[in-house]
């Protein structure tokens, strides 16, 4: 808990000190008790009984590091088990909008999967919106990947050959960003499969199309190409967001630096040719979600590619659509 504080304060520290438009201000000021809030009751049921160990990577930035949490961590294992056995290893990526979020949010889904599959889950934050804008969070998920697949091995017994990622919204945009320079030396991804949960991932497929003065509930993309007010709504959305005032810091991340990416994989995944995306993908797609098409079309884009291609033996993507269900919602419960 001590090494969260800091982190918990960042929308007022980012509200006196970054250098971002008086627009920003008063905003980060009302995300400040919704980020303090869910900040502690999430990582309060760990203060004193912990699944995992947590662990600090090199980032590239001199004498600064990235927290990480480590599931299966050695020195949790019996001595006994899995002697000269090497486990799989599996990076997991939690959401936030860019602006917000640390690794225990998706504690349950580590901890079950570390217990189901054996395998040492590493579950790591990044830099945050609106002080660190594009590439920085990128940049640090690509630091945690470079050195996992060096040393991951060697401090905790996991063959980086048996790579595996997921991501829950943003986070789902920077597993997949970070698969692409996870690369075998033919130029392939080593990455052999990848779990987005409503991830922002899709196609520049609409434009806004909301009723005036309607709003629909807020959430993030793969595809950073367009703003979130610009992203195309299924028709169930409902006509109030209640975190409406919250929508421009969703595009602090990739605002600023949109203009000049519109073609780059890394901002947006959706652009990523099949070659050098993870093996196997599965996304987990609420129908709730103004990231429905783009993450569909992603999937049809992609099966379409395997079909041409005749990969069908060596590569799957799959979506599995949950009817009635809003971004989040996994996370809710």
């Amino acid at each position: 808990m001590p090494s969260l504080l800091p982190d918990a304060f960042h929308p007022l520290r980012d509200c006196l000190f970054a250098p971002r438009p008086l627009l920003h201000r008063w905003r980060l000021l009302l995300l400040q008790p919704i980020v303090l809030i869910s900040y502690v009751l999430k990582a309060l049921p760990y203060l004193f009984s912990r699944p995992f160990v947590l662990h600090y990577i090199p980032s590239r930035r001199r004498g600064e590091s990235i927290r990480t949490l480590v599931y299966n961590h050695p020195s949790k294992r019996p001595s006994v088990s899995n002697a000269g056995q090497k486990l799989p290893l599996h990076i997991d990526i939690h959401g936030g909008g860019f602006i917000g979020g640390i690794p225990e949010y998706d504690a349950p889904f580590c901890a079950q999967l570390a217990s189901t599959t054996g395998a040492v889950v590493v579950s790591i934050t990044y830099r945050f919106a609106p002080r660190h804008v594009y590439p920085a969070a990128h940049d640090d998920v690509d630091d945690a990947f470079s050195w996992l697949l060096k040393h991951a091995e060697k401090e905790f017994n996991a063959d980086p050959r048996l790579l595996t990622v997921s991501g829950f919204s943003t986070g789902g945009n920077l597993a997949l960003a970070g698969s692409l320079g996870a690369k075998t030396p033919d130029g392939k991804s080593s990455v052999l499969g990848a779990v987005t949960f409503y991830a922002p991932v899709g196609l520049q497929t609409g434009f806004h199309n909301t009723k005036a003065g309607s709003r629909g509930l807020t959430s993030i993309k793969v595809d950073l190409r367009l703003p979130p007010e610009e992203k195309r709504k299924p028709p169930n959305m409902p006509g109030f967001d209640a975190i409406w005032f919250l929508v421009p810091l969703f595009d602090a991340y990739a605002g600023p630096k949109r203009i000049q990416n519109m073609d780059s994989a890394r901002m947006n995944p959706t652009l990523a040719p099949l070659h050098k995306l993870p093996q196997d993908m599965l996304f987990v797609i609420p129908t709730v979600d103004f990231l429905l098409y783009e993450q569909l079309e992603m999937v049809e884009r992609l099966q379409r590619e395997i079909e041409t291609t005749q990969q069908k033996k060596d590569r799957r993507v799959e979506p599995a659509v949950f009817e009635g269900q809003f971004h989040g919602w996994l996370e809710r419960k």
